[in-house]
C-alpha cells in the first residue's frame, strides 16, 4: 500500500511540464488490486477494473459511468464525453487489469485521454505489463514511474493474521511458515490464516504454533474423495 500511494503521489504532485501515467505491475495476489482500492478512496480517485473481453467502446462505455460522463453514442462520442468530464475535473484515474486494454488495443484511448485532460492515470498489471507496452512507443513513454509491488513478508504475515483472525494467536513460527510458502503472495497467506482459523476454531484452541499445526495444507488439500453408495 505504501508504494502504491507513492506512486499516486508523485504522480498527483508532478510538475506540469511532465507526463503523468504510472504503471504498478507485479504477479497475481501481490496485493495490488487491494492496494489500489485502498489508495482510490484517499485521493478520491476515479477506479475503473477492465473485462477481458471489452472493445474499446466497451471500455469507454464504463470509463464514461465512472467519470460521471453520458455513457451513449458512438465511440467518438464516449472518447470526447470523457475527455471533457477529466479535462473538467482532472482527478486521478486507476485503470486495473490493464493489460487488457494493451492487448485489445485501446490503450492508445488511454493515451489521448491522458494528453488531452491532464488527469493523472495508474495503470495495474501483472509482471509482463512494461514490456508489453514497449509496443506502443507514444504509451510508453509517457510513464512517468515504474513501480513493482513487492512480495508480502512475515511481517506482513504477523500483521494479517492479527488483523483477520484476532480470535486465535498465531506464533511468530506459524506466521512465517505460512509466508514461506505463500511466497510473498497475500493473497495466499490470507487463505492459510483463513485456514489455521477455522481449524483452531474447531479444535477449541486460542492459540496455534507451527508444531501444533504440524503438516496439514494451508492450501492446495487434495479434493475429498467421492464415496461410493
Amino acid at each position: 500500500m505504501a508504494l502504491f500511494r507513492e506512486l499516486a503521489g508523485r504522480l498527483c504532485g508532478r510538475r506540469g511540464h511532465l507526463p503523468g501515467i504510472g504503471v504498478f505491475y507485479g504477479p497475481s495476489g501481490f496485493g495490488k488490486t487491494c492496494a489500489s482500492t485502498y489508495a482510490a478512496n484517499e485521493f478520491r480517485a476515479h477506479y475503473l477494473e477492465l473485462g477481458r473481453l471489452w472493445t474499446t467502446k466497451k471500455f469507454l462505455e464504463h470509463l464514461a459511468r465512472a467519470v460521471g460522463a453520458p455513457a451513449r453514442g458512438t465511440t467518438a462520442d464516449l472518447h470526447q464525453a470523457v475527455i471533457e468530464a477529466l479535462a473538467a475535473a482532472p482527478t486521478l484515474l486507476i485503470i486495473d487489469e490493464a493489460d487488457h486494454a494493451v492487448a485489445k488495443g485501446y490503450d492508445e484511448a488511454l493515451r489521448d485521454i491522458h494528453n488531452k485532460t491532464g488527469a493523472p492515470v495508474i495503470l495495474i498489471g501483472e509482471e509482463l505489463l512494461p514490456q508489453a507496452m514497449r509496443r506502443n512507443e507514444r504509451l510508453h513513454n509517457r510513464v512517468l514511474a515504474w513501480t513493482a509491488a513487492q512480495p508480502a513478508t512475515a511481517d506482513d504475515a504477523e500483521v494479517l493474521a492479527k488483523l483477520y483472525a484476532p480470535e486465535v494467536a498465531m506464533t511468530r513460527d506459524l506466521t512465517d511458515r505460512i509466508a514461506i510458502q505463500a511466497d510473498g503472495r497475500i493473497r495466499r497467506i490470507c487463505v492459510g490464516i483463513d485456514a489455521v482459523r477455522d481449524w483452531a476454531e474447531a479444535e477449541g484452541l486460542d492459540v496455534v504454533d507451527a508444531a501444533r499445526w504440524g503438516d496439514r495444507p494451508l492450501w492446495d488439500a487434495a479434493p475429498s474423495k467421492m464415496r461410493r453408495i
